[in-house]
This record gives C-alpha cells, structure tokens and sequence, in this order.
C-alpha cells in the first residue's frame, strides 16, 4: 500500500517501540534544563544552611533583620526542599511556583534600592539577575500546565528574559573596568576585550530571544558562556580562597543563571521541534 512499508507486525511494533524510546529520550533532553534549574536551588540551599545566611550580595536579605539566622536558614530549607521537587514531574509545577515565589522576593528586596539610587546601574543590574530566575521559574511552570494560556505565560517569561540578558550586556559596558577585572590574567587578549566581547554576545542573545530567530542556538551558545564564567572565574576563586562566603554565594548564583538560561535554551529547542513537527504533518497532508 502506498505510504506504508510491508514490515508485518512484528516490524511495526518494533518501529513503534524504536519512536517511543525516541520520543522519551527527547522529553528528557528537552527537560535538562528543568533539573540544572531545581539542582541550582539546592546548591543555594545547602549553601544557605551551612552558612547560615543568604547568598550575599545577590540575595540582598538586610543582616539586621529580626532572627536573621532563622530566617535565612528557612529560606536554605525552602529553597532545597523546592529544588528536590523540580526533580519529579509530579512536584515540578509546584515547585517552579515556589521557587518563583522566592526568587520575586530577592527581586524585590533589590528594588527599593533601585528607588533609593534610581541613576545606580549596578542596582538595576542586581534586579534583572534575580528577575532572570524569575522567569526561568515561569517557563518551567507554564511548560507544565495544559491549554493555550500556557503558550502565552511563557512568551512574556520569555522577554522578561531577554529584557535580563540586556541588562546583562549593559552592566559589562557601564562596569567594564570591573568586569574586566575578572577575567583571569592568562588568557589571551587582556580583560577589556574579553569584557566587550561578553557584552556584544549578550546584545546578539538578546536580539534572538525578541525577534525568534536563531533563538535555540543563541540560547544554547548563552548557557555554554554562563557555564564558562563558572569555570574559568569563579573556580578558581573558590579553590584559591574556599573559606570566603561571597565566594561560594557568586559560584552558586552563577550557577543558577546557568539553569535560567538552559530553561529557555530548552524552551526554544521544544518550541523549534514543534514547529518542525507541525510542517512536516501539514506537508504530508497536502501531498
């Protein structure tokens, strides 16, 4: 018959098998980044309860507040027992929510530094960091859901985001000095340059999340920078100096804008086959 391969059954059903395992290796692929995402919130849990506080200066929690160690360790155990569910399908949605609850908080705590010192760069900067796990949160919630709505959520998540990779860019151009100064002394072509060139690939990350184009290999190509940030900055700040909190704080944030940016790498990935998926139905009915 045309359109169909004489394989009898026990070839159909291994075909059919061969497509399931296909189609299950996919979804885990595609929810990689839903598991780095619920991994960062326990390293920022584990690391808020040995320390005893939050990861400075990024989870800007004031260290006069009343019973500060209790209310830091609270958070560590919120933020690990949320992270230990983004790891089940059947606790994820829940757990995105509360993990996108928690991250809003630490936005907020940001802000009104921003209204104290609105001409400020680094407070807006500080914002847009935490705001990017925000989003992160809201793809994986929305992604877990059913109907058209959840499409919707997404895409605002999804310029949220790229509003925070602006961001990004721009803290490397205003701070350039500083940032800068972090790139290790022996690579190749001097801080400075190697500063700028982040900015711009931000900017192009950026421009492929709003216009669509390029967006999952833009994204891809992101978390792979961010995930190199990690190894080549903080580090080997951590194995020089392993007893400096602000160290295993700028390890841990670092890894969780990896997270945020593998969830929309992800989404897009899922978002592009889709699209693939849909062309190829609609080119098989017209033939």
């Amino acid at each position: 018959m045309l359109g169909f391969r004489a394989t009898g059954p026990q070839g159909i059903l291994k075909e059919a098998g061969e497509t399931m395992a296909q189609e299950r290796w996919e979804r885990f692929i595609s929810n990689l980044g839903v598991y780095v995402y619920g991994l960062a919130a326990i390293a920022l849990g584990v690391l808020g309860l040995i320390w005893g506080d939050f990861a400075t200066n990024w989870q800007r929690v004031p260290a006069d507040i009343p019973h500060h160690l209790a209310v830091a360790r609270a958070a560590a155990i919120y933020e690990l027992v949320a992270g230990v569910g983004m790891l089940w399908r059947g606790t994820r949605r829940v757990s995105a929510l509360l993990l996108t609850g928690i991250y809003t908080v630490f936005v907020l705590l940001w802000v009104d530094r921003v209204v104290a010192h609105p001409l400020t760069y680094d407070n807006w900067g500080n914002v847009f960091e935490e705001l990017s796990l925000v989003a992160a949160g809201m793809i994986v919630y929305a992604s877990q859901g059913a109907g058209m709505g959840r499409w919707r959520a997404a895409g605002f998540a999804i310029n949220a985001y790229g509003v925070c990779v602006v961001s990004f860019a721009l803290v490397h151009i205003i701070y350039l000095p500083g940032a800068a100064s972090f790139v290790p002394k022996w690579i190749p072509l001097g801080g400075p340059f190697w500063a700028g060139a982040t900015a711009i690939c931000f900017m192009c990350a950026a421009a492929a999340i709003f216009a669509g184009l390029l967006a999952s290999l833009a994204t891809r190509l992101l978390t792979l920078m961010i995930a190199l940030f990690g190894l080549l900055v903080w580090l080997p700040m951590l194995i020089a100096q392993p007893h400096v909190h602000f160290i295993w704080s700028g390890n841990a944030i670092n890894f969780a804008l990896l997270a945020a940016a593998w969830v929309v790498a992800d989404y897009f990935a899922v978002r592009d086959r889709q699209r693939a998926a849909a062309r190829k139905r609609l080119a098989e009915v017209r033939v």
